[in-house]
């Protein structure tokens, strides 16, 4: 497309990027037929030359019909004011402002005049501008009523970075991370739950550590139990039942059939080495079922106990949100899937008069749904508070986005661009892109909306968590969009409003008292990670890419403001790396073309661990005691490995788990699906074998000398 070309100019007017350019310095050029299905996403015509320039139009007019604008951002402390649009550039009538707690604050309603004029029907139309006064941070409402009607703009007020934790601003902490689901202990049925979120809380703290850190916790499928992985979720805003610790249930304890079944389950059966998602989903179903029988009794029975209007409080809290999850899930039951265009066209807006009826008809299964987030909720918030005398806490983790099949966006499909998935552009890992399989939410409705699902988003995952990492947190600025049915080479970025979600990102932060961690690798835009780290939103670096030049960087070299781990779930544990297994578990999932292809990968992980200990030696932390083969991982080279990270002037360093434990599968081999068991693997260890680990003990312990 040429400059003058009139689809290149309403892509670019819509946020469409011209190209982008992949990681051997090549450029790809956004194709029109990527440009017109993208468009088509954002909900904006573009298959003909009419409506094309139709659409060029309406988008000119856009911000002209509206005599305020949806939403308006702000940091505080900045010289504010508002756009207003008046016919002959004379606005009448009464502007009014309104707090976020109701709270009426008077207006001096001082318009100033701007050069911008458009002719809009035949009519000439002026901006002015409206100064506003010093407000406080929060969600306000500016309120004009004039002879032509009622209009509003919501003010957005954020302070100016996020909450930085006050012991980080003292000390270097460290923190330790696993996949909840992967924790072993007799009794918790075969996946780890949040009695086992508790029990590594304790263990954790009595090990010096500021933060435990999780996989998502997001809801996933209920009638799919094999869907299992955390970042393509059912809903970001609620939890993940299966975490449920049934016996922690108040109605355990009337379940005496419940009690006497679950007794007769042996440990052997529960304590497996993969976790059996199918397994423990139909005995946990099973024990969901008993126990809110025994509520529903109760709720019916006795509608002033107390357990009951607890319950009824949690429901008109979260209010439609919660109850179209609910109703998601009973519709997935209902015909027997969760991707909801399988079903019948009168169930697919959950707003419908069907949708309507059939809830009427099922109360007591959406009140079944309802009860487990409930439940969740309570297991949850006790952890949080057990994890309170932390540092940080619990860290958690928002995935970047949902399934096209899940609740959150059946339930938001104004909001979200059901056309396209999100990926990433080819580079080295996949050299022919990555389609995540996750669905865009569209930045023009986001606006339009002032934001709502975002701030319910963001509320719904600090709410308990003292730091949460943002996984791909490019998205902030852009995401890499590819039209469903086209490979991933053939996307493009789409651009986001930055500095208004980076505020509300801020705003949430500092009222939730979470530090916010930004997942920054990959293909990250050029002077991103500064403005991010501006904004106390801290950098993500992972050692083994902290390389450059066939060199690894000094622990001194490192930002302040950023959390620092040796690896991440989507790679090798440091012993998998260290002892190539996970090049063998590659070759072994059919990802290499040939033997060649795999011995090149096996000769420039040896050139990395060569530059590794390079790198030890050059910081005088290479292991003297015993000479050590380089395909074997003693346990004074995973310490010091470990030392010389936690060296660095990071305020946050993550230990996985999987390291302490020795582990030599990772949790994730992106680009498999059925050639690897993904997000499945539990820890071998359980907590108290940790304890006697001599691994674990020495990492720890030079973890906490170079920390202190």
């Amino acid at each position: 497309m040429t400059h003058d070309d009139p689809l290149f100019r309403l892509s670019r007017r819509a946020g469409i990027f011209d190209d982008y350019w992949d990681v051997r310095g090549q450029r790809h050029p956004t194709s029109r037929q990527t440009a017109v299905a993208v468009l088509s996403a954002l909900g904006i015509a573009a298959a003909s030359a009419d409506e094309i320039e139709t659409s060029l139009r309406l988008l000119e007019e856009e911000d002209w019909r509206e005599t305020l604008p949806p939403v308006a951002v702000f940091r505080q402390g900045d010289a504010a004011s508002v756009p207003v649009v008046a016919e002959d550039g004379r606005s009448s009538g009464v502007f009014r402002l309104q707090l976020e707690g109701g709270e009426p604050r008077a207006l001096s309603a001082h318009l100033e005049p701007t050069n911008e004029t458009y002719v809009l029907d035949g009519r000439i139309c002026r901006r002015l501008r409206l100064g506003l006064p010093q407000l406080p941070c929060g969600y306000h409402r500016l309120l004009h009523d004039h002879d032509g009607g009622h209009a509003e703009t919501v003010l957005i007020v954020a302070p100016g970075r996020c909450y930085l934790p006050p012991a980080l601003e003292q000390q270097r902490v460290f923190g330790i991370t696993t996949q909840l689901y992967a924790l072993r202990r007799p009794g918790n049925l075969g996946i780890g739950d949040f009695t086992d979120l508790d029990a590594l809380i304790s263990w954790s703290q009595q090990k010096g550590a500021a933060a435990v850190g999780l996989n998502p916790l997001h809801s996933l499928f209920p009638t799919q139990p094999d869907a299992v992985s955390p970042y393509s979720p059912n809903s970001r805003q609620f939890l993940n039942p299966l975490y449920l610790d049934v016996t922690r249930v108040q109605e355990f304890a009337t379940c005496g059939e419940l009690r006497k079944h679950l007794s007769s389950i042996a440990t052997s059966e529960t304590s497996a080495m993969m976790v059996d998602y199918e397994a423990v989903s139909r005995l946990k179903s099973k024990a969901f079922e008993m126990l809110y029988s025994a509520f529903s009794v109760l709720h019916r029975l006795q509608p002033a106990n107390t357990r009951v209007q607890e319950y009824d409080a949690f429901v008109a809290e979260r209010g439609e949100p919660l109850r179209r999850f609910a109703l998601h899930a009973t519709l997935c039951e209902q015909f027997a899937t969760c991707d909801w265009t399988q079903w019948p066209a009168i169930y697919h807006d959950p707003a419908s008069a069907a949708c309507r009826e059939f809830s009427g008809r099922h109360t007591d299964r959406l009140h079944f749904h309802m009860y487990l987030q409930w439940q969740c909720e309570q297991q949850l918030k006790a952890a949080a508070g057990r994890a309170r005398d932390m540092a940080v806490g619990i860290y958690g983790d928002l995935a970047v986005s949902s399934s096209p099949d899940g609740a959150d966006v059946w339930a938001g499909q104004t909001v979200f661009a059901t056309a396209a998935r999100i990926g990433a552009p080819p580079d080295p890992l996949a050299e022919r892109g990555q389609e995540w399989g996750v669905v865009p939410m569209n930045p023009r409705a986001l606006r339009r909306t002032a934001y709502r699902d975002v701030i319910a988003l963001l509320r719904a995952n600090m709410r308990h968590f003292g730091a949460l990492r943002i996984d791909h947190a490019m998205e902030l600025e852009r995401l890499f969009w590819i039209p469903r049915g086209l490979p991933p080479g053939a996307g493009t970025y789409v651009a986001y409003p930055f500095a208004d979600l980076a505020a509300i990102v801020a705003l949430e932060s500092v009222r939730n008292r979470c530090l916010v961690i930004g997942e920054d690798l990959g293909t990250v835009p050029e002077g991103f990670r500064e403005t991010l780290n501006a904004q106390n939103i801290f950098s993500y670096r992972v050692l083994y890419f902290e390389e450059e030049g066939g060199r690894y960087k000094a622990p001194a070299h490192y930002p302040q403001n950023a959390a620092a781990c040796v690896s991440t779930h989507d790679l090798p544990t440091l012993r998998g790396f260290w002892e190539e297994h996970d090049i063998r578990d590659r070759q072994r999932a059919g990802q290499f073309a040939d033997d060649e292809e795999m011995h090149a990968a096996q000769r420039e992980r040896r050139k990395a661990k060569a530059a590794l200990l390079a790198a030890l030696a050059e910081a005088e932390l290479l292991p003297q005691a015993e000479p050590f083969d380089s395909m074997h991982l003693s346990v004074e080279l995973a310490a010091a490995l470990h030392q010389f990270l936690a060296r660095a002037p990071c305020r946050l360093m993550m230990v996985q788990l999987d390291d302490l434990a020795g582990e030599k599968a990772q949790i994730n081999m992106p680009g498999t699906t059925d050639s690897y068991p993904n997000w499945r693997r539990s820890i071998h260890q359980s907590l108290e074998e940790l304890d006697a680990s001599e691994l674990a003990g020495a990492i720890l312990s030079a973890i906490r000398s170079a920390r202190a």
